[in-house]
C-alpha cells in the first residue's frame, strides 16, 4: 500500500488553489521564518513486517521480573482471563464516548456500571466516567472545592509524591495556595493540620492508606475540617476498601484514586484511570463526563449523558473543569474485573495482600538492620531501614528476578508491597537474600 492518503497530487493541488494558494509552502506562511524548517524530510515509511522488529526490539528492552514487591501507586495484582478476553473483542477495544452518545447506548451501559460500582466501591452517591489517572483525580477534586474567599488547599505530607505535584500544578494556574501538611511517626500530624486550617481553606486531602502504607485517622481529619468549614478529599487505594471503612463512613466529601489495582496491568505506567466519586450535594461540580438512566420515548430504559460542566458544552468562563475525555477502556477494564471478581473476590485479594505483608513485615525485621521504620497500622505496604547501600540490594534482588520495594534514597528506607500475586516460599526466599546483605 502505497499511501493512506485517498486524493491524488493533482486533487491535492485542485483543493490548494481553491482556498486561494499557489503551493503547499503557503499554508505554512505565518510561521516564523527562523523557525521554519524548510529542508525537513520525513523519511519513507517501512513494511508491517520491519515495523514489528522494530517494535520487538524496542520491546526487548523491558525487564519483566517475576517477583514484585514494589507498589506506591502502581499495584501488581492478579488480572483474571475474562477480563481481556471480553475487553479485547472489537466493538470494545476502541471504547470512546461519541459525540452523538446517545446512539451508542452499549457502550453508554458500560459506562455507567463503571459508575455504579465505582459508588458501591466508595459508598459515595455519584461518581463520574473517570479522568485520566489517580493524580488528575485529585487535582481535579481540589478544583472542586474552590470557592470566591476559599482557595487554600491542604496536602498531607504523606500524599503521593505525583499526587503532590499535580496538585501544585493545576492549582498554580489558579491561584490557589498549596500548603503542605507535615508528617508525624509517618502519618498526617493532626495537630499542625488543625493549626493551619482556617476560613480562607477549602479543602483537605488526605490519602487512605498513604504513601507509607499506614492507615490514617480520618474520621478526626473530617471532624476537624468540616469543623473550620471546609471539606475533605480522600485518595483511596479501591482494594484497601474491601476492608477499610469506606470513604462515605468516613464522612469526606469526595473520594478519587487510581483504579489501576482494578484489572489494569502495570504496563511501564499506563494507560491508568483516575476515579471520582462524591456526594449529591456537590454533584454538579464533578467534572468530565457523566453517564444517567432514563427511559426513552417507548418507556424503555437508556442511556444519556448528564450533567455536563465541562467547557466543550458550557461557555468557557463558566466552566468547572477542562478535561475533555474520560478513560472508557479503561473503565470498562475496571468494570468487568469487578463484576469477574465480585464482592467476595475483591475481600479475598484484600485479605491476602493484607496478611502476606504482615508475614513478610515480621520476618524481615528480624533480620539485623531491616528495622520497621513506623509502628501503626498498615494495609499491604510497609517501611524499613536498611543496613547497606539501596542500591546493593536492589541490585541483589534484580539479579534474582526480584523487584524490590520502594527505594526512598535520601533515607535509605524502603517501602515493601505484597499483594495476593507472592507467594509464602518466594517471600522466605526474599528473606533469605537480604540475610545475604545484612550489614
Amino acid at each position: 500500500m502505497g499511501t493512506y492518503i485517498p486524493n491524488t497530487r493533482d486533487e491535492q493541488l485542485d483543493m490548494l488553489k481553491s482556498i486561494g494558494y499557489e503551493k503547499f509552502d503557503d499554508l505554512f506562511i505565518n510561521i516564523p521564518r527562523e523557525v521554519y524548517d524548510k529542508d525537513f524530510k520525513i523519511p519513507y515509511g517501512v513494511s508491517e513486517l520491519e515495523v514489528r522488529k522494530i517494535m520487538e526490539k524496542m520491546a526487548s528492552k523491558n525487564r519483566i521480573f517475576k517477583t514484585v514487591y514494589r507498589g506506591s501507586g502502581a499495584y501488581n495484582h492478579y488480572i483474571p482471563s475474562i477480563v481481556k478476553q471480553i475487553t479485547s473483542k472489537e466493538e470494545f477495544l476502541t471504547s470512546y464516548t461519541p459525540y452523538q452518545a446517545e446512539i451508542s447506548q452499549g457502550l453508554l451501559q458500560s459506562i455507567f456500571e463503571y459508575q455504579t460500582m465505582i459508588c458501591e466501591l466508595t459508598g459515595m452517591d455519584v461518581s463520574n466516567a473517570s479522568v485520566y489517572d489517580g493524580a488528575t483525580a485529585a487535582a481535579e477534586a481540589v478544583i472542586m472545592c474552590k470557592e470566591r474567599k476559599r482557595t487554600k488547599v491542604l496536602v498531607s505530607e504523606a500524599a503521593l509524591p505525583g499526587v503532590l505535584s499535580t496538585i501544585k500544578t493545576y492549582c498554580h494556574a489558579l491561584d490557589m495556595e498549596v500548603i503542605v501538611v507535615p508528617c508525624k511517626n509517618g502519618m498526617t500530624d493532626i495537630s499542625k493540620l488543625k493549626k493551619l486550617l482556617d476560613d480562607k481553606t477549602a479543602c483537605a486531602y488526605v490519602q487512605q492508606p498513604n504513601m507509607f502504607g499506614l492507615i490514617e485517622d480520618v474520621d478526626s481529619i473530617v471532624e476537624i475540617t468540616h469543623e473550620a468549614g471546609a471539606k475533605v478529599i480522600e485518595g483511596c487505594n479501591p482494594v484497601s476498601l474491601a476492608i477499610l471503612k469506606t470513604p462515605a463512613e468516613y464522612g469526606v466529601d469526595i473520594a478519587v484514586g487510581e483504579a489501576q489495582p482494578l484489572g489494569l496491568p502495570l504496563s511501564f505506567g499506563g494507560p491508568y484511570i483516575g476515579f471520582m466519586a462524591t456526594t449529591e450535594k456537590l454533584v454538579r461540580r464533578l467534572p468530565g463526563r457523566i453517564v444517567g438512566e432514563t427511559v426513552d420515548i417507548n418507556n424503555k430504559r437508556a442511556y444519556v449523558l448528564t450533567l455536563q460542566a465541562r467547557e466543550q458544552h458550557i461557555r468557557r468562563e463558566k466552566a468547572l473543569s477542562n478535561i475533555c475525555s474520560n478513560q472508557a477502556l479503561c473503565a470498562q477494564t475496571v468494570a468487568v474485573y469487578l463484576t469477574s471478581m465480585g464482592q467476595s473476590g475483591l475481600l479475598e485479594v484484600a485479605k491476602q495482600s493484607m496478611s502476606k505483608s504482615h508475614y513478610l513485615a515480621s520476618k524481615i525485621t528480624g533480620i539485623k538492620g531491616f528495622d520497621q521504620v513506623y509502628a501503626g497500622e498498615f494495609f499491604y505496604e510497609f517501611v524499613t531501614t536498611a543496613p547497606v547501600d539501596i542500591n546493593i540490594i536492589m541490585n541483589k534482588l534484580e539479579e534474582n528476578d526480584i523487584l524490590g520495594g520502594y527505594p526512598l534514597i535520601e533515607k535509605n528506607q524502603i517501602i515493601w508491597c505484597v499483594t495476593e500475586m507472592v507467594t509464602k516460599k518466594e517471600m522466605d526466599r526474599l528473606v533469605e537474600l537480604l540475610k545475604e546483605v545484612e550489614g
